[in-house]
């Protein structure tokens, strides 16, 4: 499936936000969060995490050199699997959340191969340092 689009989701007192009706199919047999470096979650189905890792860790990244342990770490330690209850929700670890600003509210973005899930004020910001970028300005860290 090729995840496109974004809709705006509550993050209840537990710590769950819905996936969108239309990609809850591609995750029937769960998925994989894992903390994305720019402020995120970042949400794979099972398969497109096991092909992150092939993309990211292939056979060119040796754990007998430090890089190749380096880029292993981090992108494994702070995966985690999960489940969509009869909702149709996933539960974010509560550092995950902390750590990704979601409190309240959750922007859902299709980004392809996965979604990224954004608070609206980091997304906010986001969108502004993508749109100065795209108009040939420097984009904000």
């Amino acid at each position: 499936m090729y995840f496109f689009g974004s809709f705006d989701h509550a993050v209840d007192d537990r710590g769950r936000v819905a996936v969108p009706a239309r990609y809850r199919h591609a995750f029937a047999e769960g998925g994989v969060l894992r903390p994305s470096g720019d402020g995120c979650i970042e949400l794979y189905t099972n398969g497109g995490f096991e092909e992150e890792i092939r993309s990211r860790l292939g056979t060119h990244v040796s754990t007998r050199d430090l890089e190749g342990r380096r880029v292993r770490r981090g992108f494994l330690p702070g995966a985690f699997t999960v489940e969509l209850d009869r909702q149709g929700r996933v539960l974010l670890p509560a550092a995950m959340r902390e750590a990704a600003a979601l409190e309240g509210r959750c922007i859902v973005i299709g980004c392809g191969d996965y979604v990224e899930l954004w608070s609206p004020q980091r997304w906010e910001r986001e969108q502004t340092a993508s749109a100065r970028a795209d108009a040939g300005g420097e984009a904000a860290p």
